[in-house]
Order: structure tokens, then C-alpha cells, then sequence
């Protein structure tokens, strides 16, 4: 299974949200939520697009294959869709939340270093930037926020780590923006899917580059206009 897998990957794959789920299904989720959240080699990977996507495979009793056999002997069924949403939605939001709290940690530890470090391939000064700069202007709510744009979610909690923010104050931001961007990912990924299948009767799941393209053009246009109204104040000036 491992030798097939290395023998067929390419590069690409690890921007597309099916490649996950038909490879590594739940397992596979949870380490690129993770990941995404926090550390910084994580910044490219397809957080919106891969939970969307998993909310319209949610269905079936495998559960983006694996089967809980504890759960199902104490009478989880696992081909109720909304059950399934909900389970999916626990074990993310845990993923999310302790991605973000490693690197709320590396945040703390590192300190202004990383303000003086040089750009590799994997680190970019400019994104912790706009990260920096997100995050004063919204405060706290910026770690909410942030779980739902792109590149800037994997650097708001390496932020707070950098200008110490309160570990308390830190970790309700970080349940309730994990929770509240997971489940509303895979929420509107599941219902979205049905009401276009039973309206339209067209299916989701054979146009998933459509629905990738379209969830990364919104959620990266607040970060565009963002930079370009940056560039033109600074031009103004």
C-alpha cells in the first residue's frame, strides 16, 4: 500500500483535497488540520478546501476509512449523516486546537527571532507580517478569525505566542475558532452537496476542482485586498 502510494505521488497532490481522502481518508485530515494550524510547513496545505470536501464524503459507514469498532458496538451508527458530521467535526476541531497550541508554544519560545529570520523555502518573513498586522488590528478575535483565511491561520498563534498573549485568554480563542470553522466547513461541504444533488441533480463530488477553486478564490480575497490596500496607502504616502 506504501509503495503504491509513493510510487503515484506527485507534488501536486498535496494541494488536492481528494488526494488526502481517498489516500490517508480521516487520517490524513486530521494530520493536514494540524499541521496547517500551526506549523509553519504548513501554511500551503488545502485546510478550507479539504474540510468542504470531506463534508460531502461524510456519508457511508467507514467513515473516510476507518471504522470506530468501540463506538459502533456502543451503537453509534456511522451511516446517519449527521452523526457522522459530528463526530468528523469533534476529532478536527481537537486536530485544529492542538495544532494551534503548538504553535501558540513555538510563538512564545522563539519570541522576535523569527522577526529576524531569513526567508527559506518553507518560511516566509512577509507572511508573518500580515499575520502580525492582522492580528493587531482585531485582537483577539483575529485567532477566530484567522481559522478562516488561508496562510494567515498557520502564523496568528505562532503571533500570539511572539507578543505573549494570556494562555487562558489564548485557549478559548482557540476552542471556539477551531470548533466554529470546522463545523461550518463540513456543514456547508454535506448540505450544500445535497441541496445542489436533489435541485439540480448535479453532484459535487464529480466537479471537486470547481469547488476547490471556488473556496480558495473566497477565502484568499479578504488576504488580496488586504495586501494591495497596504501597497496603495503606502504609495499615497
Amino acid at each position: 500500500m506504501l509503495e503504491t502510494i509513493l510510487l503515484d505521488f506527485q507534488w501536486t497532490n498535496l494541494i488536492q483535497p481528494q488526494w488526502y481522502i481517498n489516500t490517508g481518508g480521516l487520517w490524513f485530515i486530521l494530520l493536514v488540520v494540524f499541521a496547517e494550524t500551526g506549523l509553519f510547513a504548513g501554511f500551503f496545505l488545502p485546510g478550507d478546501s479539504l474540510l468542504f470536501v470531506a463534508g460531502i464524503f461524510s456519508e457511508g459507514d467507514d467513515l473516510l476509512g476507518i471504522k470506530p469498532i468501540l463506538l459502533s458496538a456502543l451503537g453509534f451508527k456511522f451511516n446517519e449523516p449527521f452523526l457522522n458530521l459530528i463526530f468528523l467535526g469533534v476529532l478536527i476541531s481537537i486536530a485544529g486546537i492542538l495544532g494551534n497550541t503548538v504553535g501558540y508554544w513555538f510563538g512564545r519560545k522563539s519570541g522576535p527571532f523569527l522577526f529576524d529570520r531569513k526567508d527559506t523555502f518553507f518560511f516566509k518573513k512577509k507572511y508573518l507580517y500580515q499575520a502580525k498586522d492582522f492580528y493587531d488590528k482585531h485582537g483577539g478575535s483575529a485567532i477566530v478569525m484567522a481559522r478562516f483565511l488561508p496562510i494567515v491561520r498557520t502564523f496568528a498563534p505562532i503571533i500570539a505566542g511572539v507578543v505573549q498573549m494570556d494562555r487562558k485568554r489564548f485557549s478559548f480563542y482557540n476552542v471556539s475558532g477551531s470548533i466554529a470553522w470546522v463545523f461550518t466547513m463540513l456543514f456547508a461541504g454535506h448540505y450544500l452537496q445535497r441541496f445542489i444533488l436533489n435541485s439540480f441533480d448535479f453532484d459535487l463530488k464529480k466537479h471537486l476542482e470547481i469547488i476547490v477553486i471556488g473556496i480558495v478564490l473566497i477565502t484568499t480575497l479578504p488576504v488580496i485586498i488586504k495586501i494591495f490596500s497596504t501597497k496603495k496607502k503606502k504609495e499615497n504616502l
